[in-house]
């Protein structure tokens, strides 16, 4: 017979799982980040470049489903709720339009560049980079 532990591990495990826990988790902090904030305190200043950074990151959690957190961000660094168009952000980083990470966020472009930048070219440099 299952014990009331038993049946908690599995119905933790089983949340853990579907990813509905770290869901929970995310809201309950968001709420109780909500709930602290002081409404009277204006945002802080957020610079041209934070604005950028920010939206490349915002880019990244709303595709990967990370609505919660996109929302603590939001409201922790007193980034616009507005979204800056993509093309913006393309041109000012000067991404090349790619139809295969075109439906990526930008973040996985530019990571996927300099890792192709900062790759050895053969095998044997990578042996002499590796013994260096």
């Amino acid at each position: 017979m299952a014990t009331a532990r038993d049946l908690k591990d599995v119905l933790k495990e089983s949340l853990a799982k579907s990813g509905v826990l770290s869901e929970i988790r995310a809201r309950i902090r968001a709420e109780v980040f909500n709930v602290l904030q002081d409404e009277t305190e204006p945002p802080p200043p957020i610079s041209n470049e934070n604005v950028f950074i920010n939206e490349l990151i915002r880019e990244y959690l709303i595709y990967n489903g990370y609505l919660f957190t996109e929302s603590v961000l939001l409201a922790e660094s007193g980034h616009p709720q507005f979204r800056l168009e993509r093309e913006l952000l393309k041109e000012k980083l000067r991404v090349k339009p790619d139809e295969e990470t075109d439906q990526l966020p930008l973040l996985y472009s530019l990571v996927s560049h300099f890792s192709k930048e900062n790759k050895p070219s053969t095998s044997a440099d990578a042996l002499t980079t590796e013994k260096s």
